[in-house]
């Protein structure tokens, strides 16, 4: 349980700390800057999609088939990858936020920032999965820790004393880069750059998928649901900020499973039962920060009550998947547990593009409803 809510609370730090940062920065320099937070949200998929592969793959990799270097390896790999995806989207910046349905002229310069900050979070996960599977949680929690703070008030200092968003950005940025390079240096260890891929994609195909088509929902779903107004853009918002953090969080719950799978030291009932006491504070955070939250976003109760209300609801279904999910990744077919999500998955793709500004929510609850079917049957048919 202590690993467990170790690896939970780094997943809270570096996922509640950029909220903040949004929050304050909307107050210091314009309201709007708020939606950047859910103007970048999609590419945060993308970044889960280099982990899932050259983070948590290939960390397994060394474990199953014993190749001391596949972790090391993984962070080279994946370091280079992200630079070069990242690079992309900044260059095609103004695109992006047309295709959004949002002002160019008023989220350009946060924008790009946010992307950059993406990329050097996905750089530092890259770093922090090692650890995590070294069982050095702990130095973890400090690397974390460091960075993201250091980061809040270095941010927040700039904005406050400058007042412009460019010296903000560009400061704030290199302290960053800093910290990246320096951990980066610390932590990589010895490469010999053979690099397994296909086995670091067939261990974690599921999350590598699960990333892609969650990419594939928001793109096009927020983009949807951004043209029915103010609204449901704060609406949006707000649901995402109050609920963005404990999905995160529940990332730890997988990843400590994985960490058993591969390590042969599995115990479902007890993963389950530890898991449940960490969904149950999520639930209780979610409603805690809604009502924190409310006086100041002010967003409509009934239109912002139905996303948080559904959002609930997944979380319970998801509470009886996910480690389930993990093990029949790693111990019975990869292929059907990787088909089934994709299913899942194309499924929530489809019902995202209807015509409702609901359609993310009602797109996640079926396909989190398809996958607690399925693994419910599958699963009891195959644990012993």
């Amino acid at each position: 349980m202590k690993r467990l809510f170790r690896i939970s609370f780094n997943i809270l730090i570096s996922s509640i700390i950029p909220i903040i940062s949004w929050f304050f920065l909307s107050i210091i320099f314009t309201h709007d800057l708020a939606n950047v937070f859910s103007l970048t949200y999609p590419i945060q998929c993308l970044s889960g999609m280099i982990i899932s592969i050259f983070g948590t793959g290939a960390n397994i990799v060394k474990y199953k088939d014993n190749d001391s270097y596949s972790n090391n390896n993984g962070i080279f790999y994946g370091t280079i990858f992200s630079f070069f995806i990242f690079l992309i989207i900044i260059i095609n910046t103004k695109t992006y936020i047309n295709f959004m349905n949002m002002d160019f002229n008023v989220y350009n310069a946060f924008c790009i920032y946010s992307l950059i900050e993406i990329l050097f979070n996905t750089i530092l996960q890259l770093l922090l999965t090692k650890l995590y599977y070294m069982d050095n949680e702990k130095l973890a929690n400090r690397i974390s820790l460091i960075y993201n703070f250091i980061n809040f008030f270095t941010l927040l200092t700039l904005a406050l004393v400058t007042r412009n968003q460019i010296i903000t950005i560009t400061l704030s940025l290199m302290i960053s880069l800093t910290m990246i390079i320096i951990y980066f240096s610390r932590i990589i260890g010895k490469v010999n750059f053979k690099f397994n891929i296909s086995h670091c994609f067939k261990y974690n195909s599921s999350s590598f998928f699960l990333n892609l088509l969650f990419f594939i929902i928001y793109l096009f779903g927020f983009k949807n649901s951004f043209v029915y107004g103010t609204d449901y853009l704060i609406a949006i918002t707000f649901s995402t900020l109050v609920t963005d953090t404990q999905w995160d969080i529940i990332d730890s719950v997988k990843t400590v499973a994985k960490i058993d799978i591969s390590k042969k030291e599995f115990n479902y009932k007890e993963h389950f039962k530890n898991a449940t006491k960490l969904y149950l504070l999520l639930i209780l955070s979610i409603i805690f920060m809604s009502c924190i939250l409310y006086p100041i976003y002010k967003p409509n109760i009934n239109i912002v009550s139905i996303f948080i209300l559904l959002q609930i609801v997944d979380f319970i279904l998801s509470l009886f998947t996910e480690i389930k999910i993990c093990y029949l990744q790693l111990e019975d077919s990869a292929f059907k547990i990787t088909l089934n999500i994709v299913i899942a998955y194309l499924i929530r793709v489809i019902l995202s593009f209807i015509k409702t500004p609901y359609c993310t929510i009602i797109a996640q609850l079926t396909a989190t409803t398809y996958m607690f079917i399925y693994t419910k049957i599958k699963f009891k048919k195959e644990f012993i």
